[in-house]
């Protein structure tokens, strides 16, 4: 003898019936959204596979046709020649002429160094411009500010000649000081902590005034301290700026001694190694190994970086 199922059980067997279509409908799509993710990462990624792939394929094999996607005999004699074609030379910016190291070594260092400095430098003025323009009202600050916002929309190029010839009259071409002088403040790193600073109560410097410090104090005993995340992300972005420049140093210096990593590799591929694409592709991916490093170790800062400054002030 059967019973028939009552209202509660057959509601049940729907409900589970719904839950289970429900569920495979969610992972249906889940796996959809997932395979685009990986196709568009595969697609993104595969330059930067083949960059290091090249260089470390032998230079006869570069150009085969069809390219090997896995080398099948790979070697690292691409970097050591470019180690060794790129020569030696001294530490002339800290006056260590007679220290004598490979070239490649060398621009490096001149890279990190004036990475590290123009970062600081920058960071530095962007916050106090920034805590000026946030939380002291003056006669035109919002026409100065305004007038710097516009400063965006003039390519860097119209600037190349004028910059050029007050370095020249300064004579600073060819020095350290004409690649830093025109990178100390920068217009985004400005607005970004503008309008980060602009966000903090106006209290917190009351009470510090009421206690007696002073405008110095104020700002590096409160600004700063509660500015250190947009600090940081506008450090990121300005290291990663000045770590790839190119141009502005590229016209500056001319002393092989004083290049960058991207203008010595430049250089090496205009007067020795013509299209031995090996030896380019090393050169790149020695100039890039820091920058991925750097984007692994700070990635959750970047990720900030696209939120810092939509505050609406």
């Amino acid at each position: 003898m059967t019973t028939e199922p009552t209202s509660l059980e057959q509601a049940t067997i729907l409900a589970r019936t719904q839950s289970a279509g429900r569920n495979w409908r969610d992972r249906f799509w889940q796996v959809v959204i997932l395979s685009i993710l990986i196709m568009a990462a595969t697609v993104s990624l595969f330059p930067l596979y083949w960059l290091f792939v090249t260089a470390i394929t032998p230079a006869s094999s570069t150009v085969k046709l069809p390219p090997e996607l896995i080398p099948s005999h790979p070697t690292l004699e691409n970097i050591t020649n470019l180690i060794a074609l790129s020569g030696t030379g001294g530490l002339r910016v800290l006056g260590l002429d007679g220290l004598r190291m490979s070239r490649m070594l060398l621009w490096f260092l001149n890279t990190l160094l004036l990475a590290l400095v123009s970062t600081g430098i920058h960071v530095l003025f962007d916050t106090m411009a920034g805590y000026a323009f946030a939380k002291r009202k003056f006669p035109g600050s919002n026409v100065l500010f305004w007038m710097i916002l516009a400063a965006l929309m003039i390519p860097g190029q119209v600037t190349l000649v004028p910059l050029y010839l007050m370095i020249t009259q300064f004579k600073l071409v060819n020095t350290f000081a004409g690649v830093l002088l025109p990178g100390l403040a920068d217009v985004i790193g400005i607005f970004l902590l503008k309008q980060y600073i602009q966000t903090m109560p106006g209290e917190l410097e009351e009470a510090a005034r009421m206690d007696g410090a002073s405008e110095w104090k104020t700002f590096t005993s409160v600004i700063v301290p509660l500015a250190a995340p947009a600090m940081a992300v506008t450090a990121i972005f300005a290291f990663q700026r000045y770590w790839n420049a190119f141009l502005w140093p590229l016209v500056v210096l001319q002393n092989p001694d004083l290049f960058t990593l991207q203008v010595g590799l430049s250089y090496l591929y205009n007067s020795e190694f013509g299209t031995n694409y090996g030896l380019l592709m090393s050169g790149a991916a020695l100039a890039s190994i820091p920058m991925i490093i750097f984007f692994f170790a700070f990635q959750r800062y970047f990720m900030q970086g696209l939120r810092v400054g939509a505050v609406k002030g």
